[in-house]
C-alpha cells in the first residue's frame, strides 16, 4: 500500500523546476520554428519570434533556481536530522 503523504508532496524547488522545463519546451519549439525558415530557404519570421527563443535560457535559469531551492532543503532538513 502506497504511503499517502509521499504521492501528495511536492518537495521544495519541484513546481519550479517543472515550470522551467515547461518554459524551456517553449522556447525550444520557438527556436525549431526560427530556425525552419532559413534551412528551407523561405522568408524569415518577424525578429519577436527570434526573442522567443530566449526563453530557452530563462527556462534554464528557472530550472537551476529550482534546483538550488532543492538543494538549500535538502541540506537544512539534513541538519535538522544530525541535530537531533
Amino acid at each position: 500500500m502506497r504511503d499517502k503523504t509521499q504521492t501528495n508532496s511536492a518537495a521544495p524547488g519541484d513546481r519550479l523546476i517543472r515550470a522551467g522545463a515547461i518554459v524551456f519546451f517553449v522556447g525550444a519549439v520557438a527556436t525549431l520554428v526560427t530556425v525552419a525558415p532559413l534551412l528551407l530557404g523561405t522568408t524569415p519570421f518577424p525578429t519577436f519570434i527570434y526573442g522567443l527563443s530566449m526563453l530557452m535560457g530563462v527556462g534554464f535559469l528557472i530550472a537551476g533556481a529550482g534546483v538550488l531551492q532543492s538543494v538549500a532543503a535538502g541540506r537544512r532538513q539534513a541538519r535538522a536530522a544530525a541535530g537531533r
